[in-house]
């Protein structure tokens, strides 16, 4: 199958395309820098110059592909807003120049599923719609859906490896401009998991498999990882305390990311797993965590 792949030379995105071409299809990236081109280059892929608001692009990229995936995202958080807007406005580019029974993947995460504290979150969820919340890739996807285009939503946990780990990442940032590795409360609130390259290959299962209408696919291999354990081994690995923070002192030590820090956002991906005869093999969040070189 001809492939066009968003972020494909960021982490998910690397080693999907490496993964895509293995496997026979053909592969184009969109990149916006020199070195995304050469790196396409070496592992086959035709290469596209563009970026996610550049909808013209966007837009050639689609066209006469049998399947496109949507990995990019621009997670400069001081601009969340306009990046969950530049996000929506991205799929509909995507979708608006593709044919019925084409394949769209796009991602979302499991923290965007609907889901009160101590929820395992499922693939039949709803999406959150929430005014905090402005992404809504699950929506503009069921409108390109709506003019016979299949679609295949993934739903991300914290996807790691020894150099990165989602949120986990600006845990570690705070942890060390503070000297102290925190978590709030007891730090029983849990985030699901998954090693990146567990996740690749789910992506690729879901180009293959997807069948007809709108597929949910939580991309998850742990249901859930306490924050405190988290905390812990980060405060280990930086060799600095480790303390439980009150929900008041939360936002002096975390900032905006307080927030996220106390969510509960545990996610099971049983019927993923059956759906795509997918086996995550990889490494723990934790054992990633502890063979980081924090130093």
């Amino acid at each position: 199958m001809r492939v066009f792949v968003t972020g494909s030379t960021g982490f998910i995105g690397t080693e999907l395309v490496k993964e895509l071409i293995a496997a026979g299809h053909q592969v184009r990236g969109l990149t916006r820098s020199d070195a995304g081109v050469e790196q396409l280059k070496a592992v086959g892929a035709e290469v596209l110059r563009g970026n996610l608001e550049d909808l013209d692009g966007l837009r050639r990229g689609a066209t006469g592909m049998d399947v496109v995936v949507n990995l990019a995202f621009n997670h400069d958080f001081s601009k969340f807003e306009q990046n969950a807007a530049d996000e929506i406005s991205a799929i509909e580019a995507l979708g608006s120049v593709m044919e019925p029974g084409k394949l769209l993947v796009v991602t979302s995460g499991v923290g965007l599923a609907s889901g009160k504290p101590g929820h395992l979150r499922t693939e039949t969820d709803p999406p959150l719609v929430l005014p905090s919340i402005p992404r809504r890739p699950e929506a503009a996807a069921r409108s390109v859906a709506e003019k016979g285009v299949h679609v295949a939503i993934v739903r991300l946990p914290q996807v790691h490896d020894t150099r990165k780990q989602g949120l986990v990442q600006w845990l570690l940032q705070a942890a060390r401009e503070k000297s102290v590795s925190a978590y709030i409360g007891e730090g029983a609130n849990r985030w699901a998991a998954a090693p990146l390259m567990d996740v690749a290959h789910l992506y690729r299962l879901a180009v293959e498999k997807t069948g007809q209408g709108v597929t949910t696919y939580n991309a998850v291999q742990e249901e859930g990882v306490s924050i405190r354990k988290i905390a812990e081994t980060l405060g280990k690995g930086l060799k600095v305390p480790i303390v439980s923070l009150t929900p008041e002192k939360a936002g002096e030590h975390f900032g905006w990311m307080a927030h996220f820090v106390a969510l509960d956002m545990p996610a099971s991906s049983e019927w993923t797993r059956k759906a795509l005869g997918w086996e995550p093999t990889g490494p723990g969040l934790i054992e990633d965590l502890t063979n980081m070189n924090y130093f």
